[in-house]
C-alpha cells in the first residue's frame, strides 16, 4: 500500500474536498484516514494561519525558491 499525504477541507455536508488533485491511478478505491488537529495542538497559530504558511512554503518549494540545507545549518551554528 502506498501513502500520499494531502490537505483537504470538510464542507458543511461532511464531504472532503482535496486542495489539489491526486497524482495516482484514476478510478481506484482508496483507504482514507482523516487527522483532525485538536484546538490545543494549534497554539502556535490558527488553523487558517498554519494552512496559509504551508501553502506559501509548498509554493516556494515547487518553484525552486529554496536554500541548501548546509546553509541552514551554518546559520544555526553561528547563532
Amino acid at each position: 500500500m502506498k501513502a500520499i499525504k494531502v490537505m483537504a477541507t470538510i464542507d458543511d455536508q461532511g464531504q472532503l474536498t482535496l486542495d489539489h488533485p491526486l497524482l495516482a491511478e484514476k478510478s481506484s478505491r482508496v483507504e482514507v484516514i482523516v487527522l483532525i488537529p485538536e484546538e490545543e495542538a494549534m497554539e502556535g497559530g490558527s488553523q487558517r494561519e498554519v494552512l496559509t504558511d504551508f501553502r506559501q512554503s509548498w509554493h516556494e518549494a515547487m518553484t525552486g525558491q529554496t536554500i541548501p540545507i548546509a546553509q541552514v545549518w551554518e546559520g544555526l551554528e553561528d547563532g
